[in-house]
């Protein structure tokens, strides 16, 4: 059996709530009295007394701060990877660009010690 899962409005979790906190119902009496289990309303309780302003926003809708958090959260995250890619990007260059000024003078100092043998010549 395929259960789908159940929608509960705000308004109905906080009168489950109330059942408890109001009228001194037990988790598990609020719980047989609605149909659903008791632990649910103990955690839509939870959810009420740590943030009563942002408890149950409904349907994934976000308050404008929290739209906001979520997206410099998103921007920060992605400028730290950028700013990680350049530092890998920076000790690569700074590899190669240390190999080839080596590599440069090595070459100029043969190319002068082949002219000052040629020039004894």
């Amino acid at each position: 059996m395929i259960r789908t899962r159940q929608r509960f409005s705000s308004e109905f979790k906080r009168e489950a709530v109330s059942l408890v906190v109001d009228q001194s119902y037990s988790l598990a009496e609020a719980g047989r009295s609605l149909g659903i289990r008791g632990n649910l309303i103990g955690r839509w309780k939870r959810q009420l007394e740590g943030d009563e302003a942002g408890a149950f926003p409904g349907k994934g809708k976000l308050t404008p701060d929290q739209q906001r958090i979520r997206d410099l959260e998103a921007e920060n995250r992605r400028l730290k990877m950028e700013k990680d890619i350049l530092k890998k990007a920076t000790a690569i260059y700074g590899a190669y660009s240390s190999y080839r000024k080596s590599h440069e003078i090595s070459i100029y100092r043969r190319a002068q010690e082949d002219l000052a043998d040629s020039s004894h010549v």
